[in-house]
C-alpha cells in the first residue's frame, strides 16, 4: 500500500484556510497530513477540515494559547497516539504529537514536531536546546526499536550548507548555528535516520521549504529547508517522490512554507 504523507508548516491553520488551503488539499490526493504551528482550538482544526472530507484529527495544543501547536489528519484510523517528550518538568506542549498507524501488517508511526526557532543568547535558545535534547533522545529509542517511523515537520535547523541560501551570513544566528548543526549530526550520522529530502537530491541546494514573506527571499529563491522527513532506515527505503510543492507565485501562498511530500510504499 502506498501512503502519501505530507508535512507543512500553516503559519495559523484559519489564516491558512482562508488564503485556498483548502484548495491545495482538495488537489493534493494526502493520506496523511502532518501540521505545524497550528494555532487554533482542536475545535477550529475539525471544522475546518470537515470542509475538506472525512478526516480522522488529532492535536496537540501549546501551553501558551495561539503559539504553536501540531496536528496530524488522516484519512487512516490512528490505533494510538502520544505527546509526551522529555522530562516531567519540560514543556512540549504543541510541539511533539506521535501517532501510530496499522498498514496491513505493519504500523506506522508519524510523528508531528516544530522546534523552537530560537534566538542566540537568549532564553528562548536555551529552550530550542532543551527540545533539541529530549527530541533527539526520544529519537534514539524509536530507531532502536526498527520498524517503519518517520519524523516529520518543521525542525528550524537547516543541517548543512546546502540548506540555506545565505549561509554564509547565518553562521552566527538561530537556525544555522554549529551547536544546533551537531543534534543534527547526531540524528543522522551516529543514531541512522535517514534525511529523505537530501536522499533524494544528495548535491543540489535546498530545495528550500521555507521563505521570509519580507523582502524578495520568495522571489529570489532565498530559502531554508527547514521542513524535513527524518525516516528509520527500514521506511526510507520505501519512500519515493519526495516533492516540494513550492507556491507558483508570491501572491499564491497560503503560508511562507510549502508542503513537502512523500510516497512510502508499505
Amino acid at each position: 500500500m502506498s501512503i502519501k504523507l505530507v508535512t507543512v508548516n500553516v503559519n495559523g491553520v484559519r489564516a491558512a484556510f482562508r488564503k485556498g488551503m483548502a484548495d491545495w488539499i482538495a488537489g493534493a490526493d494526502a493520506d496523511i497530513i502532518a501540521l505545524q504551528e497550528v494555532r487554533a482550538e482542536t475545535k477550529d482544526l475539525i471544522e475546518l477540515f470537515e470542509t475538506t472530507g472525512q478526516w480522522h484529527v488529532l492535536h496537540d495544543n501549546a501551553t501558551a494559547k495561539g503559539r504553536a501547536g501540531v496536528a496530524i489528519v488522516s484519512k487512516l484510523e490512528p490505533v494510538a497516539h502520544r505527546t509526551n517528550l522529555g522530562p516531567d518538568d519540560f514543556d512540549s506542549a504543541g510541539r511533539w504529537l506521535e501517532v501510530d498507524f496499522k498498514v496491513g501488517a505493519k504500523t506506522l508511526t508519524v510523528i508531528s514536531t516544530y522546534v523552537h526557532s530560537g534566538e542566540v543568547d537568549s532564553p528562548k535558545q536555551v529552550e530550542k536546546y532543551k527540545f533539541l535534547e529530549a527530541m533527539q533522545e526520544r529519537m534514539g529509542e524509536l530507531i532502536a526499536g526498527g520498524g517503519y517511523v518517520v519524523v516529520v515537520g518543521d525542525l528550524n535547523v537547516g543541517h548543512t550548507e546546502l540548506d540555506i541560501k545565505n549561509w554564509k551570513g547565518n553562521l552566527k544566528n538561530a537556525g544555522f548555528l554549529p551547536e544546533e548543526r551537531a543534534y543534527f549530526d547526531t540524528l543522522m550520522k551516529t543514531q541512522g535516520w535517514v534525511d529523505v529530502g537530501r536522499e533524494a537530491h544528495p548535491d543540489q541546494p535546498g530545495p528550500y521549504t521555507w521563505w521570509s514573506f519580507r523582502g524578495q527571499a520568495f522571489d529570489t529563491d532565498a530559502g531554508w529547508r527547514i521542513d524535513y522527513h527524518l525516516a528509520t532506515p527500514a521506511l526510507a527505503a520505501v519512500a519515493s517522490g519526495y516533492k516540494v510543492e513550492r507556491a507558483a507565485s508570491y501572491d499564491t501562498r497560503w503560508t511562507d512554507h510549502s508542503p513537502v511530500v512523500v510516497d512510502y510504499a508499505i
